[in-house]
Order: C-alpha cells, then structure tokens, then sequence
C-alpha cells in the first residue's frame, strides 16, 4: 500500500454493540484533522471476547487503513490478523478512557454535566433545630447537589417554627419537602407551601388536596404493594401528580425482596414516578458508601427511578449527598453512551484507582540510573514505594525502613517533607492509590481536593527545597 507523504493517518477501531457508542463520542471529541477514524462493529457485544476467527470471518476487506485497533483486553493473534488483511493490528488501551492519551491526544472529559435523577437530602432532626440552623444545613445541602431539602419531623416533638422553617428555605430559592407521620405537620405543611409531602398512604392522601404539595406515597402497611397501588390509582383519579416508594428494606430485613418490588412497580406502572431513599443501605450497612451508592443508583437507572431519598446521620455516610450527584451523573453518561458506567470519572474510585501505577519497576529503575544529582525522588510500582537519587535506589514497603538511607542531617526542613512525601507514597501503595510526588492523592469525592492555594503551597514547598539542594523532586514548576 503506497502512502501519500504528509496523509493523514487511518485508523479503522474495531468494537462491539457496547462500546460502540462511547468510542464514537471518544473519537469525535479528539477533532484532530490529522487523524482519520472509521469503526467496523464486529457483531459481537464486547469485541474483546471476540476471537481471532470471529475476526477473519465479520471483517470484510479490502481494508482501507494505515493501522487497525482491536480493544486493549482482546486476545487475537495480532501477526495472524494483519497477515491476512495486509494491514498493521494493534492493541489500544484497555480503557476507552484511556484512549486520547494512547493516541497522544488529549481528547476532551467525559460530558457529567446531565443527569435526570432529583435528590432530596433529607434533615433528619429539622423539629429539634432553629431556623438559622436548618437554613444553614440546607445550604450546605444544596452546595453538594441536593435539589430538594426535607424537614424530617421527629414523633412527639413539636415543630412550632415548621412554617418559619420553610418560608427560609423558599426565599433562599430552595424546593422543600416534609416527612412526618403526623397528620397535623403535614397540613401546615403544604398550607406552608411545601412542594412535596413525605409519606403519605392511601388513608393521608386527602391531604394532598389541601395544597399544591406534590405527595410521595408509600404503602400503608410494610410491604403491602396492594395499598400503595390504590394509592396511586386514587391519586390518578384525583388528577394529583404523585411520587410512588415501595421502601428499601436493609440487608437481611428484606432487602432483596425490596429490589423485586421497585422492579414489579415499573412493570405494572412504566410512566410512574418512583423514589428510593437509599438510607437503609448507606445508613445500615458497615460499608464504604460509594460503591453502596453505586450500586443503588445503577438499579435506579435501569429503572427509570428518578427521585433519590438521602440521608446522613452515620458519621461514615458524611459524603453521601455528593455521592449521590456524582453517581446519577456518571449513569446517566453511560446510559446515554449504552455503555458500561466505566471511565467517567474518579469520583466514587475512594479508597483504590483503577491504574494506581503508572510505571513499571523496571521503568524506574531505568530512570534511577539516569540520574546525575542528589535530588530525591519518589516513585510507586507494584512492588513498594521507590526512593531514588544518584547515590541510591531503595524499594521498602514501610516509610520508617528508608530512614537509614537518607541523609538529612541539620536539614529539619527537608526532614519533613521527605518524612511527609514517604507517608502519603506508603498509604497509596498499600490502597493501590495513584501517588504522584509533591500532589495530594485523590480522594473522589470522599475528601474535597486542597485548595489550590494550598496545592501551590505545597509544590513550592518542594522547589524550594530541591533549590537548596535537599533532594526534593526534579522537575520544574508547572
């Protein structure tokens, strides 16, 4: 094949049903005149379960490309396929997201912008605070994706400033809804001007009618569909929009049994409205929430359940608001992409990432021979936490066994930020976290990212101390 000089360069990627979508969104975002792009979907779901034979037998030639891309995971024959086609195979990354970068792109990040899912964070003690203090919660609330703030009213606690509490929350621009088992509370509620009622049954629904509330209904006994399917039924007849929950059981109450009810009401009521609250699982489960959410709101987007009851009281469900935000946003993207909810993000990847190393032992030590001066630097791979200048190169699994070996001495300056920077390298090795010298590691969204104040701080930290000689990384101020 004769190549015109200076032509673009072009790449035929093969894919599956799956993935198809999101690579064309992938490619597309590069808008690089210099590479020209076609996609041959082989007739299989996941091509890289596609074997070399499935390859030869949907691909048809001749092939008009300079290189072709089989997905990272797939195991052909590359010399096999290019014998036979007359073209270059080659494996791309394993991940679509890696994709711009393994072309030396930077392709543009994934679109999180959208999402269809209204969650309601819920005050779970509003009776027993102030006004300021609800407000000030809501605020919070709200700055961390909540679209809906409710007042939980607690059982025989008076709540004499309900309408107070709700008229703040409406002038400072927030939806409100209240959640009470008291008839009373209820009323004054949507009297108030409260946008939802939580939760009513078929025996409270005439509340609704008392106002413009939107009503969330529940079933009137535990687990009787039968009541809550009336409910809704009487609502419709009502002309009242209405919001149906069948109630998320915790693991080992009925958990299971729970999720077959959410999948039989959308069954039975394809264009219903239907709310989860997710706090019997987050709040009752001695578990990182992420991948609880995760999970969750994976179920939710199946589903078309787009109301999200959340709650925080656990001191480890502190994070739960944005981890709702950023799970419906990174389902809706995959859903869009008809795609699995892969590569859009860090953001619920808290405690390990999915390529903690980006170089390999012997990668380092390459680059350890390479070094002329007395500058430290410090590098993770598979097997431990890596220090290296011209003098040494130490692999430890412990920060405190590299004591011996650096030298430090009258330096307290130095002392410390080596001591820091060993640490943190240490915890993201031993999480299978990203370690990057001189940046914090990257929490998701468990842990807001420091300041970029503070990220400055922290790189000038460094170069200054690497000016006076002390070891601190080699490379230059971005």
């Amino acid at each position: 094949m004769t190549e015109t000089p200076n032509a673009p360069e072009r790449l035929l990627f093969l894919t599956g049903h799956l993935a198809r979508p999101r690579l064309e969104r992938v490619l597309a975002s590069l808008g690089d005149a210099a590479l020209s792009w076609s996609i041959a979907d082989i007739g299989v779901k996941v091509a890289a379960l596609a074997t070399g034979e499935i390859i030869e037998r949907r691909l048809k030639g001749p092939l008009d490309a300079t290189r072709v891309i089989l997905p990272g995971r797939c195991r052909a024959d590359l010399d096999r396929l290019s014998a036979v086609f007359g073209v270059p195979f080659e494996r791309g990354p394993d991940e679509l997201a890696d994709l711009p970068a393994w072309l030396g792109r930077a392709g543009g990040p994934p679109d999180l912008s959208r999402h269809d899912m209204c969650i309601f964070a819920e005050i779970v003690d509003a009776s027993a605070l102030s006004v300021e203090a609800i407000l000030g919660k809501a605020l919070a609330m709200r700055g961390e994706g909540a679209d809906v703030i409710d007042l939980g009213c607690l059982p025989d606690t008076p709540f004499p400033h309900l309408e107070d509490a709700i008229a703040a929350l409406k002038e400072a621009g927030l939806s409100v809804s209240v959640d009470s088992a008291s008839r009373e509370e209820l009323a004054r509620a949507t009297r108030a001007g409260a946008d939802f009622l939580l939760s009513l049954t078929e025996d409270t629904l005439d509340i609704a009618g008392e106002g413009g509330a939107v009503p969330v209904l529940v079933p009137a006994r535990p687990h009787d569909m039968a009541s809550l399917e009336r409910a809704m039924a009487e609502a419709e007849r009502r002309g009242i929009a209405a919001i149906a929950d069948p109630i998320l059981d915790p693991i080992h109450f009925g958990f299971a049994a729970s999720l077959a009810r959410y999948h039989a009401l959308r069954e039975r009521h394809p264009e219903a409205e239907i709310m989860m609250g997710t706090g019997n699982l987050t709040e009752l489960t001695d578990a990182d929430t992420s991948g609880v959410t995760a999970m969750l709101l994976g179920v939710c987007s199946e589903l078309s359940i787009r109301n999200l009851l959340v709650v925080h009281v656990s001191p480890h469900t502190r994070r739960t608001i944005a981890e709702h935000d950023v799970a419906r946003r990174l389902m809706y993207a995959a859903r869009a992409d008809g795609a699995l909810p892969r590569g859009y993000g860090p953001g619920l990847l808290q405690v390990h990432d999915v390529r903690p190393f980006s170089t390999t032992p012997e990668e380092i030590a390459e680059q350890a021979r390479a070094v002329r001066d007395r500058n430290y630097r410090i590098e993770t791979a598979e097997d431990g936490v890596h220090l290296y200048n011209r003098e040494i190169h130490a692999v430890e699994r412990d920060a405190f066994a590299f004591f011996p070996r650096i030298e430090v001495e009258g330096d307290p300056a130095h002392a410390f930020y080596l001591g820091a920077e060993l640490q943190k390298a240490e915890i993201a090795w031993r999480l299978a976290k990203r370690y990057a010298q001189d940046e914090p590691i990257d929490w998701g969204v468990a842990a807001p990212a420091p300041a970029e104040a503070n990220r400055m701080r922290l790189k000038e930290a460094g170069h200054t101390l690497k000016g006076r000689g002390s070891g601190a990384a080699d490379r230059e101020p971005e």
